[in-house]
């Protein structure tokens, strides 16, 4: 089992946990508490130990299944929320809010303390340190409420402000190998020891292999156009003729993994095969020589045309 260093000295598993599908609806079906319960458990019993979750996720859903699933085993795992989309779909971020938004997730989360909180892509005022909310997590880790925080971002320029204006534990950030460009600063942030969660690993599904030009959405991945459609669909197929007929998911999630600066990578979990593929590719031994390569395919292929997300 692979785990790394978090805040507070926390050991965690290098493949986390998701947890934006918990008690969310997909493709017509809403997610039960007991099918989302069974998830998380199993996860658990698999050695992931890393849970990542937010207010909003399924109008709080996603928290107080969790909170369910974790309740016994607390000390064993380790929690990051957020702050500034709400539960009842607001996007908010109110320095007034946060003590009550905090609180609001312990409830859910059937706990006392949490592992991390982290600013839900903040404005730029908030990451160069112009406003008061870096202040009052500093006061909730006093309290002992929260034990780390940081932010949720995903370009160069909110890194670049991140990194130059505030003091953060952890930073989640939006990077997979169609998405590299704050590549450069990876080392920076190991250099500071700052925890680096990464989100959106797959590319929503496309770098699972799951997806083609024909695929058609019906939620938030509707943004997609036929354009972006087809794009993807050829970028994939280039990989895909890179790394031979193991699953797509061993070579994109691995790649991942092997940069030491990752302390965890956290891919949506909605099912029990989701979760079985993600086990597989974690026990999978990256191609170290690929990492090149696929950086080289960024690089030539999508940097000076980023994909839109």
């Amino acid at each position: 089992m692979k785990k790394k260093l978090y805040v507070n000295q926390r050991e965690v598993s290098t493949l986390g946990f998701g947890a934006w599908p918990l008690g969310n609806t997909a493709h017509g079906k809403t997610m039960t508490d007991e099918e989302g319960i069974e998830l998380v458990k199993k996860a658990y019993e698999s050695g992931v130990n890393f849970f990542d979750t937010a207010p909003n996720y399924a109008h709080g859903r996603s928290e107080t299944i969790l909170g369910k699933a974790l309740e016994g085993i607390r000390e064993n795992v380790v929690i990051n929320t957020k702050f500034g989309h709400h539960p009842d779909g607001e996007m908010n971020f109110d320095e007034t809010l946060m003590r009550d938004s905090i609180e609001g997730s312990l409830t859910r989360l059937k706990t006392d303390y949490l592992d991390s909180v982290i600013l839900h892509n903040p404005g730029h005022d908030v990451l160069q340190g112009k406003t008061g909310h870096f202040d009052i997590l500093q006061t909730l880790k006093e309290e002992g409420l929260i034990k780390g925080y940081g932010v949720s971002i995903d370009t160069p320029e909110d890194l670049n402000y991140t990194l130059n204006h505030v003091n953060v534990d952890v930073i989640e950030l939006l990077y997979n190998v169609f998405a590299q460009s704050t590549r450069e600063y990876l080392t920076q942030i190991e250099d500071r020891k700052i925890a680096l969660i990464i989100k959106v690993p797959l590319d929503s599904g496309w770098l699972a292999g799951k997806y083609t030009k024909a695929s058609t959405f019906s939620d938030i991945r509707s943004r997609w156009t036929d354009e972006d459609k087809q794009r993807r669909d050829t970028l994939i197929n280039q990989l895909k003729s890179m790394v031979g007929p193991e699953p797509l998911t061993r070579y994109t999630l691995g790649f991942l993994w092997s940069y030491d600066a990752i302390t965890t990578v956290i891919p949506g979990i909605r099912t029990i095969e989701q979760l079985k593929d993600h086990l597989a590719s974690w026990q999978f031994s990256f191609p170290i020589t690929l990492r090149p390569a696929f950086e080289h395919f960024y690089d030539e292929k999508i940097k000076n045309d980023p994909l839109p997300w």
